[in-house]
């Protein structure tokens, strides 16, 4: 089956088919409002949850920040102690070194 052009176009077809594109990009802004809004939605669940994280992290520092001190505490005993070991072994080798 052969479809002919038409080669001329009337001004009453022109302005139906104006028409029809009107409303098909209406309907096409309704479609994408209606993704906008989804997402929209998806979003806010996903701050939610980031919302949920921060708290756990705020949870987190804080017992770091409780551990802090206990840690400068073993920090500063091991300092102490290496110390104290390598002035008992520079007296060692002293003493050892006046015997010979």
């Amino acid at each position: 089956m052969h479809t002919t052009m038409r080669e001329s176009w009337t001004d009453e077809r022109l302005d139906e088919f104006g028409k029809r594109i009107d409303e098909r990009f209406d309907r096409s802004d309704e479609r994408v409002d209606a993704v906008r809004r989804e997402m929209e939605m998806g979003f806010e669940q996903v701050n939610k949850r980031f919302e949920g994280i921060d708290k756990r992290f705020e949870g987190i520092d804080k017992r770091l920040d409780r551990l802090g001190d206990g840690l400068e505490s073993i920090q500063r005993a091991l300092i102490f102690g290496s110390i104290t070991m390598s002035t008992a072994f520079v007296a060692g080798f002293v003493t050892l070194a006046i015997k010979i």
